[in-house]
């Protein structure tokens, strides 16, 4: 059976204080799931691995139980296939707005209905802003900053933590770490 490249993305994960992992700690524990090829971008609460056998879904539920298990720290994983993540990367079109791609942020959509749920916030004037829905992800272009950004802080609202939320920069790392696997 051929092995697949995954991306996972701890959400919340080294954001503040709160919830602190180790990368060394975070690439021993999917390792120790039997996962292959494991590395980190830097202290992201990211990590590309390759797994024979398994769905996404699956080692999603199997980092999350490992986490509280072996570190202590509950967090959702959403974990994306290499063609998901390249998918997600090809359908990005605010390419041509954004001018600083730590403040281009994708947020993932784990299901259909999440999608239907930001139909109201598609159509709205955003000002200097730009919110763009892509099949899986909703793409925010924050020229301020995603702090001050309103466009940002509504998809956040609305999508609460059934969703994760990484800048363009992390995204393509994490895809070029996939085609160096």
């Amino acid at each position: 059976m051929n092995s697949r490249y995954y991306v996972a993305l701890l959400r919340g994960v080294n954001v503040g204080r709160a919830k602190r992992i180790a990368m060394a700690d975070l690439r021993m524990l999917v390792e120790g799931l039997g996962y292959t090829g494991v590395r980190s971008v830097l202290n992201s609460g990211n990590v590309v691995f390759q797994a024979t056998g398994t769905t996404a879904q699956e080692a999603a539920r199997a980092i999350e139980d490992a986490l509280v298990l072996k570190l202590g720290v509950a967090a959702r994983v959403f974990v994306l296939g290499r063609k998901e993540l390249g998918a997600i990367i090809d359908g990005n079109p605010l390419l041509e707005v954004a001018t600083d791609y730590s403040r281009l942020i994708v947020f993932l959509l784990g299901t259909e209905s999440q999608r239907d749920g930001l139909a109201a916030l598609h159509g709205r004037d955003w000002g200097c802003e730009r919110l763009a829905l892509g099949e899986r992800a909703a793409y925010v272009w924050c020229p301020e900053g995603m702090l001050d950004s309103a466009a940002a802080t509504s998809l956040g609202k609305l999508l609460g933590d059934g969703s994760t939320s990484r800048n363009w920069n992390t995204l393509l790392k994490l895809h070029a770490l996939c085609d160096e696997a």
